[in-house]
């Protein structure tokens, strides 16, 4: 990404932050009565909690450490929250509007202004508290989905193939080592066969990363025909060829727009992410070129980490394409916003005889927090012609 460019997208982040922010702050402060206690340190903690991103930002780029990793857990949480304080805010807006029309407001909030604003304040902070901390346990114990595949090409002597595939792991601070441990434990539970990531299995940011040996979990992989990935946008966004070249040190083979014949009875390809031509100023190849010298009569799975152009990917005869990125959304209501952006949010989709899985992913990112869907891994049964 260009310096102009990110400065420009830097600004526009954190003037919308920073407007949010003001916005809350500012009906607190007006639902806190005159002479109440907490009107003299309510702005010192706003101020702290709603800065901490930011500092955990800055902080990642020149020292990591446990007061990083701090700042980075308190800033997370406060996403999570600030966005179910702003929603519950714009909610109470509309109520107030409505009661100007036609009265709904119970007389407890309206017999004295002064306690219902108070009321009101207390209810939306203790709603948008208990709504993250239930998406932060929701986030912290993902299922299985289990999806059987049949594919109309023969693939050699291999009858049936079981694949554990999984997205958007994040791997990082908010992502450490009992989370990664967990996973690992979970796919070799499976007995895979063969093992695919389908992009940002690391966070932006490869530090953390290394500073909390992840690699050390994924060389636990066990899958007989292997371990792959692709990159996706935040491999992108913190460096690709260094995070390339970690998973690689770490036994996880990262296909790079190329496909692979695997036991000489299909092919696993994958797609750089569609990013790379905004953060490396060069394009990654088309499916054609991917594919040029496969025997398409042989069963091809292929990961591309951004499900755009589905039609694209059934012209050009894949049979089974695993994506991520979506995350569904992962707080409400933004799965009705990823839902409109992709002709797949989540879950499984034919197109003739091409046949598409997104998942929901296994991490997250910003928040830990979970609240319009659970995370996943899954596991494809494919059943190939006979």
């Amino acid at each position: 990404m260009k310096p102009i460019q990110l400065i420009v997208f830097l600004s526009i982040v954190i003037g919308v932050y920073s407007a949010a922010n003001y916005f809350i702050y500012s009906r607190g402060m007006a639902a806190l009565p005159a002479g109440s206690p907490v009107r003299s340190w309510f702005p010192w903690v706003f101020l702290f909690l709603s800065s901490s991103y930011i500092v955990a930002r800055f902080l990642e780029r020149i020292w990591i450490s446990p007061v990083s990793d701090a700042f980075t857990w308190i800033g997370s949480y406060w996403l999570g929250i600030m966005i179910y304080l702003l929603l519950s805010l714009l909610l109470i807006d509309i109520l107030r509007l409505i009661h100007l029309i036609a009265p709904i407001y119970p007389k407890f909030l309206t017999a004295d202004p002064v306690a219902g604003r108070y009321m009101m304040f207390k209810i939306v902070l203790a709603i948008s508290i208990i709504t993250v901390i239930a998406g932060s346990i929701n986030a912290l114990n993902p299922r299985t989905r289990v999806l059987d595949v049949k594919i109309g090409k023969k693939a050699g002597s291999r009858k049936q193939l079981n694949i554990v595939m999984a997205s958007d792991i994040h791997m990082g601070t908010l992502v450490g080592p009992r989370r990664t441990e967990r996973m690992v434990e979970k796919i070799n539970a499976l007995k895979p066969d063969i093992i695919l990531f389908a992009g940002d299995l690391v966070d932006e940011d490869l530090a953390p990363v290394i500073r909390h040996d992840l690699g050390r979990s994924l060389l636990k992989l066990s899958a007989p025909l292997g371990v792959y990935a692709i990159t996706g946008n935040h491999e992108y966004i913190g460096g690709a060829e260094r995070a390339v070249k970690y998973l690689e040190d770490h036994g996880i083979i990262v296909l790079r727009d190329t496909a692979v014949l695997i036991d000489n009875c299909f092919y696993i390809a994958g797609r750089d992410d569609r990013d790379k031509e905004r953060f490396s100023g060069k394009a990654r190849k088309t499916i054609a070129e991917i594919l040029k010298n496969a025997d398409l009569a042989k069963p091809v799975i292929m990961m591309d980490h951004q499900p755009f152009k589905l039609d694209d990917v059934q012209a050009a005869g894949v049979d089974l394409q695993f994506s991520g990125h979506t995350h569904h959304g992962q707080i409400w209501p933004f799965n009705y916003i990823t839902k409109a952006l992709f002709e797949v949010s989540w879950g499984y989709k034919q197109k003739g005889n091409s046949q598409f899985y997104v998942s929901s992913g296994y991490g997250g990112w910003g928040p830990p927090v979970r609240t319009g869907n659970r995370p996943e891994l899954v596991n494809i049964r494919i059943e190939f012609q006979q």
